[in-house]
């Protein structure tokens, strides 16, 4: 296609910072040296790149330098999950103060994951053309205006606004803060550590989410849960304000365009479809509505042209044909929107269950998550350790039948069922299944790209995992209203067997088509291009050469 052509003549230009790894200087290598039996020194290549998987990145001076700037960058996670999570807690309490009817209660989480989703290749495309630490302030600052605004909601209306509003924020900070550790560490145990870390403050912001919640629902005022997190988002956006490291000018340099109507097709047809899917049941007639369809079908002919728009027309497409050409990409893509549709559709019916069939209290919810967000934490800071050991594939299986287990537990739950019995191993599998996948899949798609794409591995990553929670919870918002006549706790019961047969259908395209390795110390993207533009060149000469001599 033309547009790739393009695309490639503009990309195939290396940045100044660009460097295929070089023998270490100094003291640092001789931790690599290898000596033979004549006592020549030689450098092992495998022995100097595992050396460079393990190194501080340069970037910083200071092993300081890099706790500040990991700690400023990883809670972008945990700030997602607290509004996220905590929202889903005080969510029936918000509703009964803001007269919000039960078949709409699944708008206010769904806006928020919606928005997000439709805006993070926008936003991934920004960073790498401007920089990640300039979006991800501005996105930390954006939350930061809107959790104040959303705390002094008088009505349903405006809490749906700000929810969407709200998304932006994560929209801008979410892909540019994988992009910043996509780009600053290599593959290698280091950058597992670290991406376990930003994996681990997820659950760990789940359960800061519900534990604020509970509190300020059962002890404050709802609106006390925003103000919390309006503090916390303050706090991150200072600390990330001094310690990220400017990237703006470097990125100029790789001459990255916006694709403008990429952006506006994709974003408003992704806006449309979820919005009939999720509305769907809400409205007068169903699917008779007139309206429901008529939006699915705008929202699928503008998507079919933003196809078209990447395809054949951008310069240089938010999403890049050659994208889907690396090795197992499509297939994990497909099954990493089941996965964490059935995340998405997991906390919030596991939230309704308990708090409308089991009569839990605001705190007795944060008692019963307490499981999932510890055991999160655990497992996710663990695997850094493991990453590189243990086959991918086998950890994603693994994750894969932890997804099944989790609903399953509570579709199959009797009346008074016993917590140790059903909701605690629920949990724990539900917190293996997340943090499992979360950090294999990121560490195997920022590792597939290079330098010049790494925000769009960050706004690919965050993409996958929003519209898979956004989608999910429009189809389950229409098993529930489909099944309410049989009883509210037999209408959850049917969402969660849904989601059950979402999780199956993640498992069985992840363990036929996705073949993931070791997460260890390699080349990256960038200088695995470099080799074979260098092995390429080469060739050429030795044909021209062979060519000369006949």
């Amino acid at each position: 296609m033309a547009s790739e052509a393009i695309e490639h003549q503009n990309e195939s230009r290396s940045p100044p910072q660009l460097e295929s790894p070089r023998p270490l200087q100094g003291e640092r290598k001789k931790d690599i040296e290898i000596r033979d039996g004549n006592g020549v020194v030689e450098v092992s290549e495998e022995a100097r790149i595992e050396r460079l998987g393990r190194m501080r990145p340069e970037r910083f001076r200071t092993v300081w330098e890099e706790i500040g700037f990991c700690f400023s960058v990883v809670m972008s996670q945990a700030l997602t999950e607290y509004f996220v999570s905590g929202f889903n807690v005080i969510l029936p309490t918000v509703a009964q103060e803001l007269n919000i009817p039960r078949p709409s209660q699944t708008w206010p989480t769904a806006a928020f994951s919606l928005v997000v989703s439709s805006f993070l290749l926008t936003f991934g495309r920004l960073s790498d053309m401007y920089g990640g630490k300039l979006v991800y302030v501005c996105g930390i600052a954006w939350l930061f205006v809107w959790s104040i605004v959303a705390a002094n909601a008088q009505n349903e209306l405006m809490m749906d606004f700000c929810r969407a509003l709200q998304g932006l924020g994560p929209a801008a900070y979410l892909p540019s803060s994988l992009m910043l550790l996509g780009s600053i560490y290599r593959p290698g145990p280091r950058k597992n550590l670290v991406f376990s870390i930003y994996g681990a403050m997820a659950p760990l912001g789940f359960y800061i989410g519900i534990f604020f919640a509970g509190v300020t629902a059962e002890f404050a005022t709802w609106s006390w849960f925003f103000y919390i997190g309006a503090i916390l988002t303050g706090v991150t956006g200072v600390i990330a304000y001094f310690t990220i490291p400017s990237d703006t000018k470097e990125r100029r340099q790789m001459n990255i365009k916006m694709d403008w109507l990429g952006a506006v097709l994709i974003s408003t047809g992704l806006i449309l479809v979820v919005f009939a899917i999720t509305d769907s049941s809400h409205a007068p007639n169903g699917w008779a509505t007139p309206y429901i369809p008529t939006l699915l079908a705008v929202g699928l002919i503008i998507l079919g042209a933003a196809v078209y728009v990447e395809g054949w027309v951008a310069e240089m497409p938010l999403l890049p044909a050659d994208l889907f050409k690396v090795k197992y990409m499509t297939p994990l893509i497909i099954a990493l929107l089941f996965n964490y549709g059935t995340l998405g559709i997991f906390l919030l019916y596991a939230t309704f269950y308990m708090t409308y069939i089991m009569g839990g209290s605001p705190m007795q919810l944060v008692a019963w998550f307490t499981p999932m967000a510890l055991g999160g934490c655990i497992i996710a800071t663990v695997g850094g350790f493991v990453l590189h050991i243990i086959s991918g594939t086998i950890i994603v299986i693994i994750a894969g039948v932890s997804w099944i287990i989790a609903p399953l537990l509570f579709a199959i739950m009797p009346v008074d069922a016993n917590f140790w019995a059903y909701t605690f191993p629920s949990m724990v599998c539900a917190t293996v299944a997340i943090d499992l996948t979360f950090n294999v899949t990121n560490i195997f798609i920022t590792t597939s790209m290079p330098l010049r794409r790494q925000g769009l591995a960050g706004a690919l990553i965050n993409s996958i995992l929003q519209l898979g929670i956004a989608i999910s919870l429009g189809f389950a918002d229409i098993v529930a209203s489909g099944t309410e006549g049989k009883g509210l706790r037999r209408s959850y019961k049917a969402v969660f067997w849904f989601e059950v047969a979402w999780a199956v259908v993640a498992l069985v395209l992840l363990v036929g088509f996705v073949k993931l390795d070791k997460a260890k110390s390699e080349l990256t993207a960038d200088e695995r291009e470099e080799l074979e533009m260098r092995s390429r060149r080469e060739q050429m000469r030795a044909e021209e050469a062979e060519q000369g001599d006949s």
